[in-house]
Formats: structure tokens, sequence, C-alpha cells
């Protein structure tokens, strides 16, 4: 359960904030310098973004640009003293990572069907063993996001049990030893 503010969940402020952060287009051909610092991050981050990609990938651009906006908005919002990291929930993680990852699958199959299939068996592989690879290589094909999305949940969350013994450690010692105590935050 996300923590609550004043009756209102963290987690649905967590969310809303980053859009609201987001610039309203104008009608002005002059913008000020906020709005001219953002739209040079998000063209260098799409620059960086479709370097390696052929032509057919770049209808991607909006949706990932879009997407690592969001979550390192979050994210940044999240370091914050008394905020919630939404990200830190397995359920958005994988609410996150499920439709992207169906999508490029489903995309895959359409696309290119038999480079597709060709990754559920391994090259040389022998007759009676075909069966066997095939369900495993399925399975582990559909358990996918929840394997990288598990690991991903933890790390995000071991930070935060980390940072809170050491606050706390650091609180106590301020009046016993300062400089301790200040080599403990840094």
């Amino acid at each position: 359960m996300s923590p609550v503010f004043m009756g209102i969940p963290l987690a649905a402020i967590a969310i809303a904030l980053p859009w609201v952060l987001l610039p309203t287009p104008t009608a002005r051909w002059t913008s000020n310098r906020f709005l001219g610092l953002q739209g040079w991050f998000i063209n260098r981050f799409t620059q960086q973004l479709l370097l390696p990609v052929n032509l057919g990938g770049h209808k991607w651009a909006a949706l990932l640009t879009s997407l690592m906006i969001f979550l390192i908005t979050l994210n940044m919002l999240g370091l914050l003293p008394y905020t919630f990291t939404p990200t830190t929930q397995l359920s958005i993680n994988l609410g996150l990572a499920t439709p992207l990852w169906l999508a490029t699958v489903i995309i895959g199959m359409r696309n290119q069907p038999t480079h597709a299939l060709g990754h559920l068996l391994p090259e040389g592989t022998p007759g009676p063993l075909i069966p066997v690879l095939i369900i495993i290589e399925t399975i582990t094909l559909v358990i996918r996001p929840l394997a990288l999305g598990g690991p991903l949940t933890d790390n995000l969350t071991a930070r935060h049990l980390l940072i809170q013994p050491i606050a706390t450690a650091s609180f106590v010692l301020l009046s016993l030893m300062p400089a301790a105590a200040v080599t403990g935050t840094v």
C-alpha cells in the first residue's frame, strides 16, 4: 500500500506530477529558457536513442522518449524528502514492462515470423531435444517481464532500505560524534 499524506495517496501525486511539469504548446515563436533547455534535452536524447536504430525503428521515438522522460522525472522526484517513488512498486514496473514486451513480441511475430520463431530453437539442437527446448524457450520468453521487473524493483527498494539506517545512525551520532555523523551522510 502506498503512503498517504493528508488523505491523498502519494502514488497518485507522483504519477500525475511529471505531466504537470511538461510545457503546454504556445503560439509564440520565442520561449523561455526552461522550454529551450527542455527542448534541447529531448532533441539530444532522441538523437542518442535513434543513432543505432534503422529507419523502421524511428516510429518508436516518441513513445520511448516520453516514457524515458516520465521515468526519469518519477525517479528524480523520489529523491525529495517525504515523497514516494512509484517505480519501487512491482505493479508499476510490470504495468509498464508487460505491454511494451507484448508489443515487441507481437510486432516481431507479425513482421518476421521465421526469425522470431527461430529464437525458440538454438541452432544445432539434437532431434529428441527439440520439443523440450521449444517449451523451455517459450516459458523463458513469457516470464521475461517478471524476470527483469523483479530485480529492478528490488534494486530500487534496496536503495531506500540502505538510506534509512544510514540516516538514522547519522542523526543519533550527530550529538555524540559530529565528525562521524557528517562523514556517514556523505
